[in-house]
């Protein structure tokens, strides 16, 4: 493999909705050093060991396993959401333990990527794959039976360690089983289209469960899907391993899920105490000790969890700071409406599920027409779309009240969509083409590990406004405002990013990068 810049896609080969982040979980999981052949496991026994005969390659079904994974990962995003309403009466919780349902799982999801690719490097993919889905699997069984508010955070937690190992080792697996580039592009086509219908099934589903069933039923629908992603696994998807496994960095990933939880909870639990409390302020302390720990540790080590090497990169630094701010504010919407339309509405699950869909089916067409732009003209229209959807849509929202016309709250979902939908492939795309090809795979995997960070703070922030006017007894709706008008500035981001991206100073950013690999 060459270093390099990644090149430009032919617009002829367009590769729809979240594209680049193939080539990176290939490139993670591989770590630059070559392709390993798909039928076959790479092993440091000796020549003369007998080996058992390769499954016989079938790659339409390994995308259908795969694609699994994803439905179990994609759906998990919206439909716990919807629940939270039902969680929180039942289980009597706070909106800090609420935030925490959701952040014990992104935080733990976005700690361990990294780590969960090596380990099927070292120990093959088809394994790591199946203890993911076991692991997924009996987190959500937990969940289901969690006999109250710390028992499902913890389990929540657990979930978040399968997660780890899926959708990254599964697009490595779909790598493997699509060695043709075109059919690995209608691969990841497919792959696009599945993760949009679970993002809009799962509101639905969520809602239509948790209004008839309860609650416990949204984590029941994972365990039979997940036990025949198990089976079909072991059936079909051949085993395979890197040709050389990229060294683990245990102690940097001790630095940097501490630096994180420890300001998450910050942040969470600051309403409470107060930002000039002693446990605030030790906690803010740590997380700063811990990141500076990470950054020296990483500096020094030969082959680091992140090369800070990385972020001499214009376009791979616009990326990093693009997801962490759109899917902050994703998560921190979804968090929000969820509440709003349930807990100030009255709405029912099932009808705020209606009323996410708009958003959820919007992403879901403007993805691949961002593929489409990106492929032909650059990262630059789809991120100046993107900033102007969630400019606009946070803007309406920064008047929100109590009893804001529907059609106009939908209007604002349908352009957050829009926003949501143009910004992904970008942020993967200017993550990959900021980088030596040889790094292409290792920097997207940084950028999809920047969506979960964003998305575990997105919720932190945002459930502070919430614990503040349950506090002091104000209008929920007008406490939301300054989240709302965070979420503006965020657009102003995508804008800005969208205008650097183009500039002299971005690219020669990349060729100095690039003589560095």
């Amino acid at each position: 493999m060459q270093n390099g810049l990644h090149p430009k896609p032919h617009p002829k080969h367009h590769i729809y909705l979240d594209a680049t982040l193939l080539i990176a979980v290939v490139a993670l999981t591989t770590s630059g050093q070559g392709n390993d052949r798909p039928n076959e496991t790479r092993s440091s026994m000796p020549s003369n060991t007998p080996s058992q005969p390769a499954k016989p390659t079938q790659p339409n079904v390994i995308l259908a396993i795969c694609c699994m994974s994803l439905l179990l990962i994609a759906m998990d995003v919206t439909i716990v959401n919807v629940a939270l309403p039902d969680i929180q009466r039942e289980l009597h919780a706070s909106i800090a333990q609420l935030q925490w349902i959701i952040d014990a799982y992104t935080l733990v999801l976005a700690s361990l990527l990294m780590l969960s690719g090596s380990m099927s490097d070292r120990f093959g993919r088809r394994r790591v794959f199946q203890i993911g889905l076991g692991m997924f699997s009996l987190g959500s069984l937990l969940c289901s039976v969690a006999p109250n508010i710390h028992g499902l955070i913890l389990f929540r937690g657990i979930q978040g360690i399968g997660a780890s190992m899926l959708n990254p080792v599964a697009l490595s697996i779909i790598a493997n089983a699509f060695t043709v580039p075109k059919e690995r592009a209608r691969a990841v086509g497919t792959w696009g289209a599945v993760a949009g219908a679970s993002l809009a099934l799962g509101p639905l589903l969520g809602g239509a469960l948790t209004q008839t069933i309860g609650w416990r039923s949204i984590f029941w629908i994972n365990l039979p899907i997940s036990i025949a992603a198990i089976i079909l696994t072991a059936l079909f998807v051949p085993e395979s391993k890197a040709p050389r496994a990229r060294r683990p960095d245990p102690l940097g990933q001790i630095f940097i899920f501490g630096f994180l939880s420890s300001l998450t909870y910050a942040v969470i639990d600051s309403p409470i105490a107060g930002w000039r409390s002693p446990r605030i302020l030790g906690l803010l302390s740590a997380s700063l000790v811990l990141f500076i720990l990470f950054l020296v540790h990483e500096s020094r080590r030969r082959e680091p969890l992140l090369d800070l090497r990385f972020f001499r990169s214009v376009p791979f630094a616009t990326a990093t700071v693009l997801g962490l701010s759109a899917f902050g504010c994703f998560a921190g919407f979804l968090f929000l409406n969820t509440l709003y339309l349930q807990q100030i509405r009255h709405l029912s699950a099932f009808t705020t599920g209606l009323c996410t869909l708009p958003l959820a089916i919007i992403m879901m067409i403007a993805s691949p027409l961002s593929g489409r732009l990106v492929g032909s003209r650059g990262p630059q229209p789809s991120l100046l779309l993107a900033g102007l959807g969630f400019t606009v849509s946070t803007l309406l929202l920064t008047q929100l009240s109590s009893t804001t016309p529907i059609a106009l709250l939908l209007v604002a979902y349908v352009l957050f969509g829009l926003g949501l939908g143009m910004v992904n492939p970008a942020i993967s795309n200017s993550a990959v083409s900021g980088m030596p090809l040889a790094q292409a795979g290792v920097a997207a995997s940084v950028a999809s590990t920047s969506r979960q960070v964003g998305a575990a703070l997105g919720v932190a922030v945002a459930g502070t406004v919430v614990s503040l006017s349950h506090a002091h007894h104000t209008d929920f709706a007008k406490a939301t405002h300054p989240i709302w008008w965070m979420m503006v500035g965020c657009g102003g981001v995508a804008l800005v990013a969208g205008y650097v991206s183009n500039t002299a100073w971005a690219k020669a950013s990349t060729e100095r990068v690039a003589v560095l690999f």
